[in-house]
């Protein structure tokens, strides 16, 4: 029996006629002359169904939504409400073939079965297709749901999967498929009637308890909350707490945390909007490796000066930094259960109002180092805290407006920026060859229009940008100043011995 955290529940309970809360990969391929078709895709999936728990699930729901659901097997399960295929019309450019995955991006999943669905799309130039996949957020985070696409990708063309160099959910899976499978988590029937109705007694007569403390954990985090950081003496509170629970009082202090307004902030539509591109992940290394930096410095670099470049064209920079909330993982080595959500945040100012390319990624790389201290010393559990301050039943009701309130009069953050670090060698999918993952996530009236997520695989920084068209009018655009921002920062100052790939396409590999 496993039952949806608070944090779980809350990517359910944002959903509404305008916000789907799935998490989602568009994989471009080599079709492998015709061998990445529906047939082999459903041949493939239903092989290796019981090795992703997220992708066998279906939610239970408890009645009147008294406490949160459960995860049960779908016994009815069907893979052609999960499976589809579309052909693009000709030629089959990157601009049509992300025209048609927004809208798939768009719609909501159906929660009469497992939350998660692939397309295969045909008719792509130069024998290739794209195979696009998502799974709603409260099944997976970033590093759950790179495991359970692991289970589906080989090492190999002729689908192999080896035990070296996989990460320890695939070396599971192949452990499973060679006859010899370890027990699956939270595959268990949910309670029955009875049961989620008695549990759920005792979870509400148990929650003022737990409300007081989670109250309690949050304060201690107060300066890193978005908008609870600018209520005045946030940060004596915060210290104060620490001190009376003796858990690292002298954590690093944060800057301000005042957001701008910016156009990605405030109610967002049905609609999305999405492009993709990739750049050298060498270039980023050797301008992280030039300035003493890691390479998550410098893509927030990039994405910093592509905001800004983007703003400024559009004559709506704000003079002060904008705030980015970036999705940190605590799910710890070698955890079985992939289903739900470990995750943290970072909230950071983008230094977007620092004119020199190099003071910028410089003014990145303090602000990070900063924020990265304080998380290691205590991981902030406050995201989590906040999900399980109200009963269930008054959560589901409430945070639609609560969101909606907040894109509207006193948006917490400007924007969501995601790095998930991938396999830097090949992958295969029935046969054909993975040449590039571009990620893309979720959109709220809270977090804004616009969000940027990239994914390193096979030498490439892979990125997904999801907007919606009325709050950012073209996305195209930032693509090319990704590239624009990695050129200024690939000067003399590098070394033109470094370079690798400067020409290299954003629209393609």
């Amino acid at each position: 029996m496993r039952q949806l955290t608070a944090l779980d529940a809350q990517f359910l309970n944002v959903e509404t006629a305008t916000t789907a809360a799935h998490v989602a990969g568009l994989a471009i391929l080599d079709s492998a002359e015709g061998a990445v078709n529906r047939e082999a895709l459903a041949e493939l999936l239903l092989d290796r169904l019981h090795l992703s728990p997220a992708l066998s699930l279906r939610l239970a729901e408890v009645p009147l939504g008294l406490d949160h659901p459960y995860w049960a097997p779908d016994p009815g399960f069907d893979i052609g409400n999960h499976l589809f295929e579309l052909t693009l019309p000709a030629p089959g450019h990157d601009w049509q073939l992300a025209e048609a995955v927004a809208r798939i991006h768009a719609r909501r999943l159906d929660r009469a079965h497992p939350l998660w669905e692939m397309h295969l799309i045909n008719g792509l130039p130069e024998g290739r297709v794209a195979v696009y996949t998502k799974v709603h957020h409260a099944a997976i985070d970033g590093i759950s749901g790179a495991e359970t696409l692991a289970t589906l990708l080989d090492l190999t063309p002729d689908g192999h999967l080896t035990r070296r160099n996989l990460p320890t959910t695939s070396r599971r899976a192949h452990t499973a498929a060679n006859g010899h499978p370890e027990p699956e988590t939270g595959a268990q029937d949910a309670p029955g009637l009875i049961g989620m109705l008695a549990g759920a007694a005792v979870r509400t007569a148990t929650h003022p308890v737990r409300a007081v403390q989670s109250v309690v954990k949050a304060v201690e985090d107060l300066d890193a909350i978005p908008l609870a950081a600018g209520v005045p003496g946030a940060k004596l509170i915060a210290k104060a707490a620490r001190l009376v629970a003796r858990d690292r009082p002298n954590r690093p202090e944060l800057p301000s945390l005042s957001v701008p307004r910016t156009p990605f902030n405030g109610p967002i539509s049905a609609r999305r909007h999405l492009s993709f591109g990739s750049v050298p992940l060498k270039d980023v290394k050797n301008v992280a490796k030039a300035n003493g930096m890691s390479v998550n410095d410098v893509v927030m670099t990039l994405c910093t000066s592509a905001l800004r470049s983007w703003l400024d064209e559009r004559d709506v920079l704000p003079e002060e930094p904008l705030i980015v909330a970036v999705p940190v993982a605590v799910r710890t080595a070698g955890a079985k259960d992939l289903v739900g959500n470990q995750i943290s945040a970072m909230i950071a100012p983008m230094p977007t109002n620092v004119s020199d390319p190099h003071e910028r990624l410089q003014a990145v790389g303090a602000t990070m180092g900063r924020a990265k201290r304080r998380f290691a010393l205590a991981p902030a559990t406050w995201l989590s805290e906040l999900c399980s301050m109200l009963p269930a039943p008054v959560t589901s009701l409430a945070t639609p407006a609560i969101f909606r309130l907040a894109g509207m009069a006193f948006p917490p953050i400007n924007l969501i920026i995601s790095n998930v670090p991938g396999p830097q060698f090949p992958l295969y999918l029935c046969g054909g060859r993975v040449l590039s993952y571009y990620p893309l996530s979720v959109l709220t009236d809270m977090s804004g229009g616009l969000n940027i997520t990239c994914f390193s695989y096979d030498g490439m920084l892979d990125f997904g940008i999801v907007a919606c068209p009325e709050r950012v009018d073209e996305v195209w655009g930032l693509l090319g100043h990704l590239r624009t921002a990695l050129d200024e920062l690939l000067d003399e100052r590098v070394g033109d011995e470094f370079r690798d790939g400067v020409g290299v396409d954003l629209m393609a590999r």
